[in-house]
């Protein structure tokens, strides 16, 4: 395997992937602070400005992005971002209220980018039979030969599902989990994204040699965040594995 993986966080679930020679964004969220709708009557607060402008950021080779339905996931300037980009790559119905050069993939579905595998994975964003109500959401597996293996879980609540995906993968190099177990009124304030507990589970069922949080921070319903992610990982003597960033900062996998 190539030392061929940089991430850099931007904040709430928004990373530059730079990785076999390709450049991923995965859920654009650029826009400022402030309150964002969802739909009408279901707004969402941004507390924090993106650590990155979408200027910073550039050209892309693709978007990764998990589901558009929610503020939080693809804001407004994520919006005019997605719309500038040469592909995004979204759930089927994703991909048809986006139209343009959105692709929609479904469960399992591989597309290569140069010497990049990019193949869509289940989620679940919620309690069982929260489809009908939060939609369809995926996530994405990277990899390819002489490249790390990397899991990006989008809004996944369900370590069945984790356990899934792991049965189908022979190894995971590095996980980016949205983890901020984000609540709202829907289901009784289940949690709609990992918990802290949940995310160092997965780690355990995915035996990810590296993890590096998203979700966590930056808007108002992420209920847990990065200290309650370190206390989790901490209990379960997976502090080394921890990449907590700060948004702006880069972290390079090494070996």
């Amino acid at each position: 395997m190539t030392q061929d993986l940089r991430v850099t966080f931007v904040g709430g679930p928004t990373a530059l992937l730079e990785i076999g020679g390709k450049r991923l964004l995965t859920d654009p969220t650029f826009s400022p602070a402030g309150v964002h709708e969802t739909t009408p009557g279901r707004p969402l607060t941004k507390t924090e400005e993106p650590g990155l402008t979408a200027q910073d950021i550039g050209e892309v080779d693709a978007v990764l992005l998990s589901h558009d339905q929610h503020a939080d996931n693809l804001d407004p300037g994520g919006r005019r971002f997605v719309e500038g980009t040469l592909l995004t790559l979204t759930t089927l119905s994703g991909a048809a209220r986006l139209g343009g050069t959105a692709q929609g993939l479904p469960p399992w579905a591989t597309i290569r980018l140069g010497r990049l595998e990019v193949t869509s994975v289940p989620a679940q964003h919620g309690p069982p039979g929260c489809e009908r109500i939060t939609g369809e959401v995926t996530g994405f597996v990277l990899s390819g030969a002489d490249l790390p293996t990397v899991y990006i879980s989008g809004d996944n609540a369900s370590l069945e599902v984790v356990q899934q995906i792991s049965r189908r993968l022979r190894k995971v190099d590095v996980a980016l989990l949205f983890a901020g177990a984000a609540k709202t009124s829907l289901f009784n304030g289940a949690p709609l994204t990992l918990t802290s507990d949940d995310a160092a589970g997965a780690t355990r069922i995915l035996g990810a040699r590296h993890v590096v949080p998203l979700h966590t921070r930056g808007w108002k319903h992420f209920s847990e965040g990065p200290e309650r992610l370190r206390k989790a990982f901490a209990n379960l003597g997976l502090t080394d594995r921890l990449h907590l960033l700060e948004p702006g900062e880069t972290w390079t996998l090494e070996g």
